[in-house]
């Protein structure tokens, strides 16, 4: 018989070959698998998306038995690269998956809902716009000239006031006991005035003694005059027609000289104040219509006419002031009130003009959206797209502006919604909500 030939190989060292071996086939088979289906794929003209799918799939499969394979012989190290190796080409295989899906078709085109609006040509005054403040025609702190105790307050706070009426009395009665002798001292004088004439006449007495009676007589009159005018200036009287602020003194108190009694304006008419560019002096004369808007009387507009433009231009800002006047019946308007201010200039050019919120304001260029109709070459069927157009913006008025360039008269552009737009959507029209836009807007909260 013959001797059974025994390795010398041990028995560890074989498994773990024998593993080795088993990978290795695992590997190559994969790898042969993965050929084989790329190359039938791309036999049948399958698409690059089919073929990475296809890939994604095969390298998932095959690093998750790998993965499997080395936890099951306790190779934990290897199964966890393995498994993340599975996980990432898994991942890949789904995003290839919804690539692929989104490219089977493309979705709809989305149609919008916008408003629409007619590029119109009309009649634009030119105007020159500017903010300024109103002011009183005539307007004055009243005060006391002299001080004293105040014996009498003569109006109410926010009252209606004359010229001439008396505002204020102060207390007059030690000027009053000083009136009165310096009438006695008067009359002294009058007397030795006459009784020196009569003797003048005569022959009786000089010359000087006649002229010394006179100057005596007159230095008493004046005394006189004088402590009746200063009785007159502790009346304080309203300058002008006006109405009055609120009081600043009361009964009883002592006020000093040039202390404030009370404000007093004359509110009907009223003035504008405000300023303009330099370049516009030329086109300014005094005469043209002034439209004055405040946002204290949502809704009202004032008419009046410009009345003074001044001579000089300030030398910082190049501003020349110029000044309107209101008729101001219902005294609405108040000195102080910012106000709006538009020049109406004699001559009127011809505008292209729509809704201020159909422009796209934009920092490489403004735009407009032109809705078209187009008609589908295959199916037949008619429908709106739109089509941006840039366009030059000039002069605003409310809610409108004019086109200067880009557009022509007739054509219908979207009139809200802009934003979510671009060029060559479809669009449908619905105007039942449009707002309405306005050249002389009133917006309800303001």
């Amino acid at each position: 018989m013959h001797d059974i030939v025994k390795s010398n190989i041990p028995e560890h060292e074989q498994k773990a070959a024998s593993r080795k071996l088993r990978g290795w086939i695992y590997m190559v088979g994969s790898v042969l698998c993965l050929s084989v289906v790329i190359a039938a794929l791309k036999a049948l003209g399958a698409a690059i998306l089919i073929l990475l799918v296809a890939a994604a799939t095969l390298l998932a499969g095959l690093f998750g038995l790998i993965a499997v394979n080395r936890f099951r012989s306790r190779r934990t190290t290897a199964g966890a690269v393995f498994a993340v190796l599975f996980l990432f080409f898994a991942i890949v295989d789904v995003k290839l998956l919804q690539f692929y899906k989104m490219s089977l078709g493309k979705p709809p085109m989305q149609v919008e809902t916008v408003t629409s609006a007619v590029a119109k040509e009309e009649d634009w005054a030119p105007a020159l716009s500017s903010v300024g403040s109103v002011s009183a025609v005539q307007g004055a702190i009243v005060s006391a000239e002299l001080g004293g105790t105040v014996s009498e307050v003569g109006f109410e706070s926010g009252a209606v006031a004359k010229k001439g009426d008396v505002l204020l009395r102060l207390d007059t009665s030690s000027e009053q006991a000083q009136l009165r002798t310096a009438e006695a001292d008067l009359e002294l004088a009058r007397a030795d005035l006459e009784r020196s004439r009569g003797l003048a006449t005569r022959k009786v007495i000089s010359k000087a003694e006649l002229d010394s009676a006179e100057s005596k007589f007159k230095q008493k009159e004046g005394s006189v005059d004088n402590m009746r005018a200063m009785i007159a200036k502790k009346e304080v009287r309203a300058p002008f027609d006006g109405q009055l602020g609120i009081r600043q003194v009361n009964v009883g108190q002592m006020i000093n000289p040039g202390q404030l009694v009370v404000p007093l304006q004359a509110l009907d008419p009223v003035y504008v104040d405000f300023a303009l560019p330099q370049q516009h002096l030329a086109k300014l004369s005094p005469g043209l219509e002034t439209r004055v808007r405040t946002d204290a009387l949502s809704g009202r507009e004032f008419v009046g006419k410009l009345t003074a433009i001044n001579p000089n231009v300030d030398p910082i800002t190049r501003n020349v002031q110029v000044q309107a006047t209101l008729e101001n019946p219902d005294h609405v308007l108040r000195p102080g009130m910012f106000a709006k201010v538009e020049v109406i200039l004699p001559e009127k050019n011809k505008a292209l003009v729509i809704p201020g919120s159909a422009i796209s304001y934009a920092p490489y260029g403004d735009s407009v959206f032109v809705i078209e109709k187009k008609k589908d070459p295959k199916s037949g069927k008619e429908s709106q797209t739109i089509r941006q157009q840039f366009v030059r913006v000039g002069e605003a008025r409310g809610d409108f502006v004019s086109i200067n360039n880009g557009l022509k008269a007739g054509e219908t552009v979207v009139g809200t919604g802009v934003f979510k737009l671009r060029n060559g959507m479809a669009v449908t029209i619905n105007n039942d909500l449009a707002p309405k836009p306005q050249v002389n807007p009133t917006p309800v909260d303001s």
